[in-house]
C-alpha cells in the first residue's frame, strides 16, 4: 500500500500546498481537480480583493517548490483572487505538472473491498477513489491516504431561513445568483433592483460593489435583507479592526446605507421566492413581501459536500459538519470574531478511517471563519503525520495577531442582539486568535 499515491481532492490553495508538502516528504501526491484549471473555485470570485497580504497567502512548501523555477514571491499588497491565482496558485500547479489532473470530479471515496458496514481489517485497506472525467469516463484510483481539500464553494447555502431552498428558489434560478456582483460587469444590475440576502463579509462586498454600480447608473436600487432583528454588528469593527481591508468594508457599506443608497430590511426570514413576470418577489415567513427584484443575490454562507464520502465513517460534529475535535472552537453561535486553536492532524483525524483528512474550508463545515494561514498549517501537520513525523505533526507552527475586534454576540445571533457571548476571553496555551487572513467568498 505504501507505493500508492496520496490523493488530494481539490487544486485550490490548501490542496496545492498539501501536494508541495507531500513532495518534500518523499510522498507522491495525485491532485484531483473538478475544474478545468488550477484553483478554479477561487478564479470564480477573481474580482474580490482579499483581506490578507501577500506573505500570508503563500505556503512555505509551495514557495520552496517554486523558487528553483525563478519564481519570486510577492512581498506586499492585498491581491485580488485573480492575482492570487495568476501569480502564485497557477505557477504552483504548473510546477506539480502531471501530478494534477483537471476535469477530474471525485464521485466517491471508500475502502477497497469494504463498504461502510464492514469492520474487518478496515483500516488496513487502501482507499478507492472514483473519478469521472470531462468525457464521462469513470476511473478508479487506489490511494494510501486521502486529503480532502475540495472546499465548499460549489455548495452555497440557500436563501431559505430554515436552511433549505426557499420555495421557488430552484424554479426561478435564472433570477437568483450566489456570488458577489462585479461592478466592472454591471449589466445585470445597472438600472435595476437587486435584493441581497445575507449578513457576512460576502454581503458587505456585494453591497459595496452594487453601490458602485448605483452611483454610476441612475435607477439602480439595492435592498439588503438581514435575518437578525437589528443592524448592530453587521458592519464589523470599522476603524478599530486591525485588519484594515476588512474594517474598510464595513465602513463603506455603512456609508452606503446611511446615505440612503441601500435599503435595509431586518428580521426578515425568507420563505419563498415568487415569480412576477421577469422579476422575483422575496417573501418572508411572516408574510412580508419585498418589491419585485430583477436579481436576488443569495450570500448566506457555504456548506461541505459530504455526498461522495458517504461510504466512509466520518467523525463530524452534528451541528457544523466539521471534525468533532475542532467544532466547539469555530462555532459561529459562540464566536463573532473567532478565537480558535491551530488545527493539526490530531484534530482533523477520523478515528475509524485512518489516513483520511478533511482540510481547508471544508474542515470548518458550515462555520465561516476560515483562514488561509490556518489551512496551510493544517496541511503541514497532516503531511507530517502521514510521513511518520509525529513530533512535527503535533507542533504548532502558526502565530497570528489579534484582530482587536469582538462582537457582543455570536455571528448567528439573529434576534435583537441582546445576548452577550464573548469570544476573546483568555484561553489555554496554544490558543490562537483568528486574524489576518479571512478569505472572502
Amino acid at each position: 500500500m505504501f507505493d500508492l499515491p496520496v490523493v488530494v481532492i481539490g487544486a485550490g490553495p490548501q490542496g496545492l500546498a498539501a501536494a508541495a508538502h507531500l513532495l518534500e516528504r518523499g510522498l507522491e501526491p495525485l491532485v484531483l481537480e473538478a475544474g478545468s484549471g488550477p484553483a478554479s473555485a477561487v478564479a470564480q470570485w477573481g474580482h474580490v480583493r482579499l483581506f490578507s497580504e501577500w506573505p500570508e497567502l503563500v505556503d512555505k512548501a509551495g514557495a520552496r517548490l517554486l523558487e528553483p523555477t525563478g519564481w519570486k514571491a510577492p512581498t506586499a499588497g492585498y491581491p485580488t483572487a485573480a492575482d492570487w491565482v495568476g501569480r502564485y496558485l497557477a505557477p504552483l500547479a504548473d510546477a506539480l505538472g502531471e501530478r494534477v489532473w483537471y476535469d477530474a470530479r471525485v464521485t466517491g471515496v471508500s475502502r477497497k473491498g469494504r463498504d461502510r458496514l464492514v469492520d474487518a481489517r478496515r483500516g488496513e485497506q487502501p482507499f478507492v477513489v472514483h473519478v469521472t472525467d470531462r468525457a464521462g469516463t469513470e476511473l478508479r484510483v487506489e490511494a494510501r491516504a486521502v486529503i480532502d481539500a475540495s472546499g465548499t464553494w460549489r455548495t452555497p447555502s440557500p436563501a431559505g431561513a430554515d436552511g433549505l431552498p426557499a420555495l421557488g428558489e430552484h424554479a426561478n434560478a435564472d433570477l437568483v445568483a450566489y456570488g458577489i456582483p462585479d461592478s466592472a460587469a454591471p449589466h445585470r444590475h445597472a438600472g435595476k433592483h437587486t435584493v441581497v440576502v445575507g449578513a457576512g463579509d460576502s454581503s458587505l462586498n456585494a453591497v459595496i460593489e452594487l453601490d458602485r454600480i448605483a452611483r454610476e447608473h441612475p435607477g439602480t436600487r439595492i435592498t439588503w435583507v438581514l435575518r437578525r432583528g437589528t443592524v448592530a454588528g453587521t458592519f464589523g469593527g470599522g476603524a478599530a479592526d486591525q485588519l484594515p481591508q476588512r474594517g474598510a468594508l464595513g465602513i463603506r457599506a455603512r456609508e452606503a446605507v446611511d446615505a440612503g443608497r441601500v435599503g435595509v430590511v431586518t428580521g426578515f426570514r425568507t420563505e419563498s421566492i415568487e415569480r412576477v413576470g421577469d422579476q422575483a418577489v422575496v417573501v418572508a415567513e411572516d408574510g412580508r413581501k419585498l418589491d419585485p427584484a430583477d436579481v436576488v443575490v443569495v450570500l448566506t454562507g457555504f456548506r461541505p459536500d459530504l455526498s461522495f464520502l458517504s461510504e466512509l465513517r466520518l467523525d463530524l460534529d452534528l451541528t457544523l459538519q466539521a471534525p468533532r475535535a475542532i467544532a466547539a472552537e469555530i462555532d459561529p453561535n459562540i464566536h463573532s470574531c473567532g478565537s480558535v486553536q491551530a488545527t493539526g492532524a490530531k484534530d482533523l483525524a477520523h478515528p475509524q478511517e485512518p489516513n483520511l483528512y478533511l482540510v481547508g474550508m471544508k474542515s470548518y463545515g458550515r462555520a465561516p471563519t476560515f483562514l488561509a494561514l490556518t489551512g496551510y498549517e493544517q496541511v503541514r501537520s497532516v503531511v507530517a503525520m502521514l510521513a511518520g513525523d509525529a513530533e512535527a505533526a503535533e507542533r504548532v507552527d502558526l502565530v497570528l495577531p489579534d484582530t482587536g475586534v469582538c462582537g457582543g454576540s455570536g455571528l448567528y445571533d439573529d434576534t435583537d442582539g441582546a445576548s452577550a457571548v464573548g469570544c476573546c476571553t483568555p484561553a489555554a496555551p496554544q490558543l490562537l486568535t483568528i486574524a489576518r487572513a479571512p478569505i472572502q467568498l
